[in-house]
């Protein structure tokens, strides 16, 4: 298997052909590897991963504040001594990501302070502020901090160093046409605007010797209007080899399509490997990619056609971090897939430290103790869906006796809905997963049962817990019982069909997703929205916001928003808006209109028995609050643990970019 192969970067050995692709961490005050960060790290190592590569490192602040590590810092060495010393001791080698700074892409010191970038081009996350261009001086002085930063980390131990050089960061920057306008020796052509980034593997190069491998990671398409194309990305390629590095880490995107540099849920599986094999055809080095490569069968196939040397997991490896072990031990159907949320990058936007909403215990290895349960322990789950699952098989491994009933014929609950769409697949994969996980463990699964309060309490539990979900809100609307009515949910799952005309009531997360899904077989697909526009309520990261954007414009759907629906009938529907009403004709009409808690037993047990709630139950929320409601609660239940949540395991510090 091509995956597990030895492979070679310049003189470093490393021991199979994958990585743990760079992200951003949270840091010590003086912006050092955290603690949490180093265990973060020696897990995926711990799990098989041959090479470590971190998030950036800030050379400098003297023309940024701190966005992410900072290299050169007080305590920056010894604490990279320490990741080293964790790494190798796994078997993994380790590489530090080095960058001069993010340019227009920083948050700036005050929102009308000018952020410091190749040119006088606009701020991305402030529009309307303009960028000040660094000077010649500073450019150089910046050069001349890289270099110093890669000899910290080659004294601290690492193996190797990357150069931060992609994505639309300040480097990328002065590279692209579309962002760099200078007219002096680092600007022009391509020659001249590369003029920064070679000039920092020079420094980089005479700072950590002939024989310390440098990697490059650097966008030769952007897929953008106005960003670099194949052409000039694959003129860029041989500058990079020409200067002397010792491998080629691509990456695809920018800020502007951000999804094309770190995929949602909507990208398809491998999407950059068609750019690393484009690439791969000029090299003299080994090519690195990434991009959905958590399937183990397509990653080794981008391997065996020869589109890259080496692959990386980014978020695949937060939400498993023995990702390579359990190819290695032939257990890939155990790997628990990440599911595109991008929860984790979300809440280091928010100013929190990294969560996976699949993964508990990601980035919190040290913090989730599990304790063989004290004393004997019965415990009764009701509802077979995420949260369900996960406090079923936490509780398992425990060794408390669990039992899990499910009122429908199947375990998943309504994950099988939000992997019901071709677009959603990394969903439907982990409900898989945890289904077969759930029914191959010590819990005892009944499906099809329902259960009464009085049942329950006649039970002896020691526990009980709902995570009975929620159920579509059904609105007032008069024809609401038509034939032609069915819910988003029998839909997402193939259990309600629809004919050629469909009109979708809320635009939702749900609804628009549903619409979406329709649009690939309907002839039209309308979705009426009260609110004064779509997705008025839905909080996800901006690369999921941009990816889902796309599609629903690709999906050519038709919107109407500030709509009040008036009467169903079988044959459509009539709405009202700014006075007026409009009749559409519609063989189906789906409701989508928001959910209602499963949380009427509670009242029938609560101070009767021990009873707590989890997921949907509590309140229609997201994957990651009913996971991670279920772990906690296992991992808590009978002990005098404190009960932690995403919520509370948030830090302060802002977690850099990837």
């Amino acid at each position: 298997m091509k995956l597990l192969e030895a492979g070679r970067i310049g003189t470093m050995e490393l021991k199979n052909r994958v990585f743990m692709a760079p992200m951003g961490t949270t840091t010590e005050p003086d912006g050092s590897f955290h603690e949490r960060s180093i265990r973060y790290y020696e897990e995926r190592a711990l799990g098989g991963f041959g090479l470590i590569i971190t998030g950036a490192n800030q050379v400098t602040t003297e023309y940024e504040q701190k966005a992410c590590n900072i290299i050169g810092s007080e305590h920056s060495q010894e604490r990279i001594a320490e990741l080293a010393n964790r790494i190798h001791a796994a078997g993994a080698k380790l590489c530090i990501q080095l960058t001069p700074g993010l340019g227009r892409m920083q948050l700036p010191f005050a929102a009308e302070v000018a952020p410091l970038a190749a040119s006088a081009v606009e701020s991305y996350w402030f529009p309307g502020l303009m960028c000040e261009p660094l000077s010649v001086e500073q450019i150089q002085h910046l050069v001349a901090k890289m270099g110093e930063g890669a000899a910290v980390a080659k004294a601290a131990g690492a193996d190797s160093v990357e150069i931060h050089g992609y994505g639309g960061y300040l480097i990328d920057q002065f590279s692209s046409e579309l962002w760099n306008k200078r007219e002096d020796e680092y600007g022009g052509d391509l020659e001249g605007r590369m003029k920064f980034g070679l000039d920092i593997v020079k420094s980089v190069r005479e700072a950590v010797g002939p024989d310390f491998p440098i990697l490059y990671k650097y966008t030769p398409y952007h897929g953008v209007p106005g960003g670099r194309e194949l052409e000039e990305g694959l003129a860029q390629t041989r500058l990079i080899q020409e200067s002397g590095i010792d491998a080629l880490h691509v990456d695809m995107g920018c800020y502007e399509a951000w999804y094309k540099a770190i995929p949602t849920v909507y990208q398809p599986q491998a999407l950059q490997s068609w750019l690393a094999a484009e690439v791969k055809k000029i090299a003299t080095v080994p090519v690195l990619t990434t991009g959905k490569l958590n399937d183990p069968g397509v990653a080794e196939k981008v391997l065996a056609d020869g589109k890259g040397d080496f692959i990386g997991l980014g978020h695949g490896a937060l939400a498993e971090p023995d990702w390579v072990n359990k190819v290695a031990e032939n257990k890939a159907y155990d790997i628990t897939p990440c599911i595109g949320c991008n929860e984790c990058l979300f809440s280091g936007f928010k100013g929190g430290h990294y969560v996976c909403a699949v993964n508990p215990r990601c980035y919190a290895e040290d913090m989730n103790p599990m304790e063989p349960v004290a004393a004997p322990t019965r415990a009764l789950v009701l509802g077979g869906g995420p949260g369900g699952m996960e406090f079923a098989l936490t509780a398992a491994e425990r060794g408390i006796e669990v039992e899990l009933w499910e009122k429908g014929p199947r375990l998943g609950g309504t994950l099988f809905a939000a992997g019901g769409p071709s677009f959603k697949s990394d969903v439907k994969d982990y409900a898989e997963v945890m289904v077969n996980r759930t029914l191959a463990s010590n819990v005892k699964v009944k499906t099809m049962k329902d259960g009464t309060a009085e049942e329950i309490l006649l039970g002896g539990w020691d526990k009980v817990v709902l995570a009975t979900g929620a159920r579509h809100t059904m609105p007032p609307i008069p024809g609401i019982e038509s034939a032609s009515v069915v819910k988003a949910n029998d839909v997402l799952t193939g259990r309600a069909g629809y004919g050629k005309r469909v009109v979708v009531i809320g635009a939702g997360l749900v609804g628009c997703e549903a619409a979406a899904m329709m649009a690939q077989t309907a002839d039209k697909v309308t979705v009426v929205e009260m609110e004064e526009k779509i997705l008025a309520t839905v909080e996800h990261c901006r690369n999921n916001e941009l990816a889902l954007a796309q599609l629903l414009e690709d999906s050519d759907l038709e919107f109407v928003t500030g709509a009040r629906v008036a009467q169903i009938a079988d044959d459509g529907l009539t709405y009202s808006k700014d006075g007026a009403e409009t009749t559409i004709d519609a063989d189906t009409v789906v409701i989508a209109a928001g959910y209602t808690p499963n949380d009427e037993l509670l009242a029938r047990l609560e101070g009767k028995i021990d009873v707590s709630v989890i997921g949907d139950a509590v309140e229609a929320d997201s994957i990651l609050s009913a996971v991670h409601g279920g772990f906690q609660l296992a991992r808590t239940l009978g002990t005098d643990l404190p009960l932690l949540t995403a919520a509370n395991l948030a830090g302060t510090e802002p977690v850099a970019t990837d």
